[in-house]
């Protein structure tokens, strides 16, 4: 559980900072935040023995005849909430889930990236991930969100255009006070779009981290009386947003994603990793991509990547290696979304990635050119396949992909094939808007 010197640390915390409240919070499979807050004068209680929950309650985790679960806080997580009131203070931390016998428990996403981590530690590796999230201001009529755009501004640009300013800076200063180092902030090419950048770091932490933005951008939103969407594809015929996602590995302090001696700065480990990544993607486009809505965004048109490849800067590839090279050499993958589990999505990379490595898996040939400007037969003689067009086709792949379903386990690949197969009937037997304009005057 947890060391008795990390906990007096905490408390020592919580009574210096006049906590009242903590929130311990944790996932469920789908990445949905969930939490239990209890009083401050329990926190001794919960970092030293943990606090029981009923786990059948939350997707993707026990049974009821197995629901017993306890929640313990990681210290490293400590953060006060910034948006509640300085006379009320509350505070979060984070927590792995433990079955009643006090060992992991299978299902908590978090626990799943933390043993692929592990696996990439023993080779000496260190994970590190940034992802970039776009995220939908919309306004609110009637109290509840509407599909009106707060703005109609467009990339990069600023007010009287740009209506969203105000509350960009207090969504950075909050997360600026929970730990967040933010890099960039500004319009996204869509009007009401938005991105908010933070600076990587090893894939837990950043995982942490994604939970925490997507939290603190809707509380503040909320409370300037706007709805913060991540959805993929909220809207048709404009972009959709994506959650591409740098990533390196590191080893003895260095990146061994880079080789001065090489062509491009690139070691023959980067290539293995692009190959392992681009080996196992359409099984890994069920984690990154999760809702049957992430495929309305995964269209062409729209600069969302639709085709496997790879390249170095081109923005068209589903793989893109930034032109930074040193320390910050690193490959982009591009086809993530804001509504991905970060911890499944992490997981998935770096077991393709290591995949890759210890199979010496080459890339095929780096695509230079703008792929939506080939034609088929183009792309036909570049041999360059699609991504899954739909949820159950990726959960097929996933399926099939021995390497992610061994790091996700039977408990997690379960769950994602019930959730699948629940959302696609769900889906298809709806009527929907887009059929009645078509037929219900036509017939």
């Amino acid at each position: 559980m947890i060391d008795g010197k990390e906990a007096e640390k905490v408390l020592k915390k919580i009574q210096a900072d006049r906590i009242r409240f903590l929130r311990l919070q944790f996932c469920d499979i789908e990445g949905q935040p969930k939490n239990v807050a209890i009083p401050a004068s329990q926190a001794e209680k919960a970092l030293t023995g943990g606090i029981y929950f009923d786990g059948s309650s939350i997707e993707g985790f026990a049974r009821i005849e197995e629901s017993d679960m306890i929640l313990v806080p990681d210290p490293a997580s400590f953060a006060i909430l910034p948006w509640r009131p300085v006379d009320d203070r509350v505070a979060r931390m984070i927590c792995d889930v433990y079955t009643y016998d006090e060992k992991p428990y299978v299902g908590d996403p978090r626990y799943v990236l933390k043993k692929a981590l592990e696996r990439a530690q023993e080779k000496g590796y260190v994970f590190n991930t940034g992802p970039e999230l776009e995220f939908f201001l919309f306004k609110m009529m009637d109290g509840q969100p509407s599909l009106i755009p707060q703005d109609y501004g467009g990339y990069f640009d600023f007010a009287p255009i740009d209506l969203a300013e105000d509350v960009r800076r207090d969504i950075v200063l909050a997360l600026t006070e929970m730990g967040l180092e933010i890099e960039a902030a500004h319009h996204e090419v869509a009007g009401g779009q938005h991105e908010i950048d933070f600076k990587y770091s090893d894939a837990l932490t950043t995982a942490d981290r994604v939970i925490t933005y997507r939290i603190a951008t809707k509380t503040i939103a909320l409370q300037r009386g706007l709805h913060a969407s991540f959805m993929a594809k909220p809207l048709h015929g404009i972009a959709g947003s994506g959650m591409h996602t740098h990533c390196s590995l590191f080893k003895n302090d260095r990146n061994a994603f880079h080789d001065p001696e090489r062509p491009r700065e690139l070691s023959t480990l980067a290539l293995h990793f692009i190959g392992g990544l681009l080996h196992h993607v359409r099984g890994l486009t069920r984690l990154a991509n999760p809702t049957i809505n992430s495929y309305k965004r995964l269209v062409p048109g729209y600069e969302a990547p639709v085709y496997v490849s790879w390249s170095v800067t081109n923005r068209s590839a589903l793989i893109r290696v930034p032109a930074a090279r040193g320390n910050s050499t690193r490959a982009e993958f591009r086809s993530p979304d804001p509504t991905c589990n970060p911890y499944l999505t992490f997981a998935g990379m770096i077991a393709a990635g290591i995949d890759g490595i210890e199979n010496h898996t080459d890339p095929p040939a780096s695509i230079d050119k703008n792929i939506y400007e080939m034609t088929p037969k183009e792309r036909k003689k570049a041999k360059i396949e699609t991504l899954p067009e739909d949820l159950p086709s990726a959960m097929r792949f996933l399926r099939q992909d021995k390497v992610l379903a061994s790091v996700l386990g039977p408990h997690i690949m379960e769950n994602l094939e019930r959730i699948t197969e629940l959302e696609w009937d769900s889906f298809r037997t709806a009527v929907h808007p887009w059929e009645h304009s078509q037929y219900f005057n036509k017939y």
